[in-house]
């Protein structure tokens, strides 16, 4: 393009200009193509690994994967088989990418597979609290080993607000009803239209399926939906609720009895709603979502960035004109007032 455009009387100096690129540059391309290609153009290395696998060992791996009696194993556990078996010595990775390129990589192993029927459920968009609902049952560790209390955990998606928990040493449809019912009298679901009243998510537990929390959704015009199996993404906001109670500093990780458990978890989920400012929520806590204000909040602080911002220009302006002035107090930028008088000054 440059030897086109000097050819008609442009010079390189304007062509560089137009095409906002360094003169330099030019130059240096000039020099290369003169030079001719060198050791310094090209990549470092050898273009194909010294170590690379060779195409006797790509056929035992084919070989000995479409054997019948190793078909149900997964890539791992067929590469560890022939390492046994003096067959074949090369890592999980090659022997994966191996299966890969011939199409040998469906479900291997004994694991059920999805009946391929299975949809994820619909999502429509939240636009306020207590629109969709989502609950599920974790453990929770006590002295004994093998014996386990169970935290029983009704979230609001749009919020993530904590509307119910129950602490139980069973898991049984009894205690979920519970915990919904709980759930609807906090909120005074039963006073609103039915067409206006949450959905309820959940995974396919027994107790999600039983038919006293099937009835009782149904009896209170709630819609229940399902998440696949064996797909936690389903339902994720709840799965990262369990997480946020398990680790935080605070949690002693033991409970003696559902009496030792219930002061904890009243103060905790206290904390979670009224003071924890929730990333997955832009950073306001999940009470502050619940009752409507997240949009006031962020519009809040966002004129305050905007503020400061014009203060730092208008200090940053004066301490280039006079470098021994010092910094104006913040505290002037607390109000629009307060930013003018700085500015102005």
């Amino acid at each position: 393009m440059m030897e086109w455009a000097l050819e008609r009387g442009i010079s390189v100096h304007r062509s560089c200009a137009v095409l906002r690129i360094n003169r330099r540059r030019v130059v240096r391309w000039k020099n290369r193509r003169r030079r001719g290609p060198g050791v310094a153009d090209t990549k470092p290395g050898p273009r194909q690994a010294l170590h690379r696998i060779v195409p006797v060992e790509r056929q035992q791996v084919l070989d000995f994967a479409r054997q019948e009696a190793y078909a149900d194993l997964s890539h791992r556990m067929l590469t560890v088989t022939a390492w046994e078996m003096n067959l074949f010595f090369v890592s999980f990775s090659t022997v994966y990418r191996i299966l890969r390129d011939e199409g040998l990589m469906t479900p291997r192993g004994y694991q059920r597979r999805h009946n391929g029927r299975s949809l994820p459920p619909v999502r429509q968009a939240l636009t306020g609290a207590n629109q969709r609902w989502c609950w599920d049952i974790s453990y929770i560790h006590t002295y004994e080993k093998g014996i386990y209390l169970y935290l029983y955990l009704l979230l609001d998606e749009y919020s993530r607000k904590a509307i119910s928990w129950v602490i139980s040493w069973r898991q049984d449809s009894q205690t979920a009803r519970h915990l919904l019912d709980k759930g609807l009298a906090e909120e005074n679901i039963l006073d609103l239209p039915e067409q206006d009243r949450p959905v309820i998510i959940n995974d396919r537990g027994r107790q999600m399926k039983a038919k006293p929390v099937h009835q009782l959704l149904r009896d209170h015009a709630m819609p229940q939906m399902f998440a696949r199996p064996r797909t936690p993404n389903d339902n994720p906001f709840i799965e990262a609720a369990f997480s946020t109670v398990k680790c935080v500093p605070e949690y002693p990780g033991q409970f003696r009895d559902v009496e030792d458990a219930q002061p904890y978890f009243k103060n905790y989920f206290r904390w979670y709603n009224e003071e924890h400012y929730h990333s997955g929520i832009d950073y306001v806590t999940p009470a502050q979502a619940h009752n409507g204000l997240r949009d006031k909040i962020l519009a809040d602080r966002q004129q305050k960035f905007d503020q400061h911002r014009q203060w730092r220009k208008a200090v940053n302006r004066r301490l280039t004109d006079d470098p021994n002035m010092q910094h104006q107090p913040l505290a002037k930028t607390s109000n629009q007032s307060g930013l003018r008088s700085v500015i102005n000054s």
